[in-house]
């Protein structure tokens, strides 16, 4: 097993623990907004990882910067999405669970 594949190997697996936890958060937590929490940043660091992974594989650089624009744009809708639903959830609620100090 050459370098590359190694790390490839421990990228992906990593990803996978990641995304792993990410669905043991959707399980676990109590309320939406922590879910969407969770769901998040995990699926985010997953997929990043995953992606830097078959960044080592990949035949060019252009190839690579390819996998790296398709992560960002998955960042970007990720937190958008992430962000309208818990507005939404917010807005629809008459008393927020938690408010923070003024």
């Amino acid at each position: 097993m050459t370098a590359p594949d190694f790390i490839t190997a421990l990228c992906l697996l990593a990803g996978a623990f990641f995304f792993l936890g990410g669905t043991l958060g959707i399980l676990r937590f109590p309320d939406l907004l922590s879910r969407l929490h969770a769901v998040t940043k995990a699926d985010n660091l997953g997929l990043g990882l995953i992606v830097l992974g078959l960044m080592f594989q990949a035949p060019s650089v252009a190839a690579a910067m390819k996998l790296a624009l398709i992560w960002g744009l998955a960042l970007l809708a990720g937190s958008t999405s992430c962000y309208l639903i818990g507005r939404h959830t917010l807005a629809r609620q008459r008393t927020p669970t938690r408010r923070l100090r003024d």
